[in-house]
């Protein structure tokens, strides 16, 4: 339930002679006040209209808290970029997934318990087979995410919270070696097993990049720029896939289930494809010369050109993620040698421009995380296409402790939106030979 109700209530009055109706209205620790309108329909025989639920509170939540005209990020109350400097991604992880930030023994406890479930069943291999070696990455996770329920079928009784603590760790440990399967199967190459020895980070790396005859040598700026891309995409609130995930979880689904559905979600290029379209952008641009042309398009709203990887539907101010994955995307840059790539000097000056530019700035079309996080997974050698697969890997946790939220909440009911209807009214049937 919302934590406190209001003193105050909203009176809801109508033009055409209806009785006035009076509906709570409840505060949140931060962030607006909300009016409910669960009885609306009961008190006065009409629906709210909210496309897209803009202005809608689907639930109340515990766990990510954004303010976009400030451009602040909160996981559990924690600023982004105290986690994103501090903190690795299983610190990030326990905090979603269990409230607080782990103590060195929790954080050992919970480390191996993701490592001993980071394993596959060996039959999994024979779904890859049925792709084509050409299918797009998320196509094949959302088929072997889903599958994942038929080989763990042990724990999937969401009434029990030991289950749904053990579902929640075997995603969090199996997204990595199935996105890296993805990529060696659609590259021809064996998979890699993983290796526990290893971070989590460091231990998909592995798998993404070694190869039988030759070892993948772990670099440390390496995997902590990736380990930043996961903590900066580990959740934001009530988003598509997120509200995907809760509303295919309010029906019983199983997590498997619930998860794959997120993922469909995030495959859109509205969503986690943003940041592969960025990069496509850049390669669209081709050179640092064409960057007027296509800064004069993108200021016509008749071109129907958008520069991507600028701006965010919530954030007003700078995306608070966009700062970090800056400081990392130049720290790769200098690790790997790339200031004189063509494609990182064309992403660099797009970026000059835009931020001088009165037209993106007063319209605060800031870059934003996608921007860079593009530039910085292409360096790392991850193909565009696996773009939106490292992006279902880093939000896993959050969807898992979003799902565990919503499940564990007493006043959870299944989601079941309404609609206006505008189309024809009752016609009887008339059949004419």
């Amino acid at each position: 339930m919302p934590q406190a109700q209001s003193d105050t209530k909203a009176t809801l009055s109508f033009s055409d002679g209806s009785p006035s109706v009076e509906l709570p209205i409840y505060k949140g620790s931060l962030g607006p006040d909300v009016i409910d309108i669960r009885k609306l329909y009961a008190g006065t025989g009409k629906f709210s209209y909210d496309p897209g639920f803009m202005s809608t509170a689907s639930c109340d939540s515990t766990i990510t808290y954004i303010d976009g005209d400030k451009g602040e990020l909160l996981y559990r109350g924690y600023p982004i970029e105290q986690l994103a400097v501090n903190c690795d991604f299983m610190d990030t992880s326990h905090l979603l997934l269990k409230g607080d930030l782990p103590s060195a023994a929790e954080k050992k406890e919970f480390v191996g318990l993701v490592k001993k479930h980071t394993m596959l069943h060996e039959q999994m291999q024979f779904f890859f087979r049925g792709f084509r070696r050409d299918a797009h990455p998320m196509s094949v996770l959302v088929g072997t995410v889903g599958a994942l329920a038929s080989f763990y079928h042990d724990a999937l009784d969401i009434s029990d919270a030991h289950h749904r603590e053990l579902s929640a760790i075997r995603l969090i440990a199996k997204m990595p070696t199935l996105v890296a399967m993805s990529y060696k199967y659609s590259v021809g190459h064996p998979f890699v097993y993983p290796r526990n020895d290893l971070s989590y980070t460091a231990n998909f790396m592995h798998m993404m990049f070694s190869t039988p005859s030759e070892e993948y040598r772990i670099n440390d700026v390496l995997v902590r720029a990736l380990d930043r891309i996961l903590i900066l995409h580990a959740d934001h609130e009530q988003n598509a896939s997120t509200s995907t995930v809760r509303l295919a979880g309010s029906s019983g689904a199983n997590p498997f289930g619930c998860i794959a559905a997120g993922i469909a979600c995030l495959w859109g290029p509205a969503h986690g494809g943003a940041n592969e379209a960025a990069l496509n952008m850049l390669k669209e641009i081709g050179s640092i010369e064409r960057i007027p042309e296509f800064i004069k398009k993108a200021k016509d709203k008749d071109s129907g050109f958008r520069l991507m990887g600028f701006g965010h539907r919530v954030y007003k101010n700078f995306d608070p993620r966009a700062k970090l994955m800056r400081e990392t995307c130049y720290e790769v840059l200098n690790e790997l040698g790339l200031h004189d790539d063509p494609l990182f000097k064309l992403a660099m000056e797009l970026e000059r421009i835009a931020l001088e530019d009165d037209y993106f700035v007063s319209r605060k079309l800031y870059p934003n995380v996608d921007f860079y996080s593009g530039i910085v997974q292409s360096a790392l050698g991850i193909p565009v296409q696996l773009f939106t697969g490292i992006f279902a890997m880093a939000r896993t946790i959050g969807w898992v402790a979003q799902w565990n939220e919503m499940i564990s909440d007493p006043d959870q009911k299944i989601g079941r939106p309404r609609q206006l209807f505008v189309g024809e009214t009752h016609r009887d049937v008339q059949i004419k030979r």
